[in-house]
């Protein structure tokens, strides 16, 4: 009997949320993403030793201050690891930008040309890279540019149907809205300890995107992210991509039976949605609006950032 990440991808493309290149042969994904976290965990693992000295011996060529040369190693990391994983997928992997960036659409725009740089110094076309972005306004707006300018964006750390709409509205080639990061949320919120699979918060916000953007003929995909469990993913079989980490992609491998798809275009075209036109003003309103969203967008940077600032305490003595 097939197993239900087989049946899965039938509906919709599996990715794997991970920078374990033996994980990602394992699953055989189309895409893979990666984060600051991701990196982190990756980076510290003696397996990719030999990756980091690499990436570091080149961040250190040239003169260049102490500070200069600890943001090229960041970048030429993330590269480093880019360019492994895409010898594994067929298709594209993500790379992000530095959440310190997330309120600067300069600064934004800026790295995103250095991180396709880099790939293309090693001939990677750019059709195989999304730069990943946080979906704060300032974010969108760099999305916005880069698109115009041929980089595909993967925008991140989606919590509320404003972010999903003015990520459309920018023509945005990929979003990732936090489906776990959303339940997390409720069942703190709600003091619950969890909810029917159908009823799962993060579950129903992607469901409601999903549905807009096919009524309205939107082209961004719809790439469910940060699942707690396989529940979750099932629920959302149809969703254009889903992301999934190596511990629920071994769950769904080991589970057999069928998988029904349950978002699809054409019943999203039956959804009783209105349309919405967002300026940064009712963009800003309506973020705001939803504390859920608005708290999840903080701690999310925050957390980015953490794991950015502990990398670059890893790798700054190794470029001393």
């Amino acid at each position: 009997m097939t197993n239900q990440l087989d049946a899965l991808k039938a509906h919709s493309i599996v990715v794997a949320d991970t920078g374990d290149f033996a994980a990602i042969q394992r699953y055989r994904p189309r895409d893979a993403t990666t984060n600051p976290s991701l990196l982190l965990k990756a980076a510290t693992l003696p397996e990719y030793a030999a990756l980091v000295e690499r990436a570091l011996r080149s961040a250190a060529q040239g003169s260049a201050s102490a500070a200069e040369r600890l943001e090229r190693a960041m970048d030429r990391l993330a590269v480093a690891f880019g360019l492994e994983i895409l010898k594994v997928v067929p298709g594209r992997v993500s790379t992000e930008v530095d959440a310190r960036l997330s309120f600067d659409t300069a600064g934004s725009i800026a790295k995103a040309r250095q991180l396709i740089a880099l790939y293309a110094e090693q001939g990677i076309p750019r059709e195989r890279i999304l730069i990943k972005l946080a979906s704060t306004w300032e974010g969108i707006q760099a999305a916005r540019h880069l698109q115009a300018e041929g980089i595909r964006c993967n925008l991140t750390l989606l919590f509320s149907f404003a972010q999903a709409v003015a990520c459309a509205e920018a023509g945005v080639q990929l979003i990732s809205p936090f489906v776990g990061r959303i339940l997390d949320w409720h069942k703190k919120s709600s003091g619950v300890a969890g909810y029917a699979p159908h009823e799962d918060p993060g579950v129903r916000s992607v469901t409601r995107i999903y549905a807009y953007y096919k009524k309205f003929g939107y082209a961004t995909e719809v790439m469910g992210a940060s699942f707690r469990n396989t529940d979750e993913i099932t629920e959302l079989a149809g969703c254009d991509l889903l992301t999934i980490s190596p511990a629920l992609l071994d769950e769904l491998q080991k589970k057999t039976g069928p998988v029904p798809r349950k978002l699809s275009p054409e019943a999203a075209a039956q959804q009783p949605l209105e349309r919405l036109t967002l300026d940064e003003k009712r963009f800003r309103w309506l973020h705001n609006e939803d504390q859920m969203a608005t708290e999840k967008l903080s701690e999310g940077i925050r957390l980015f950032t953490q794991d950015a600032l502990k990398l670059e305490q890893f790798l700054a003595p190794k470029l001393a």
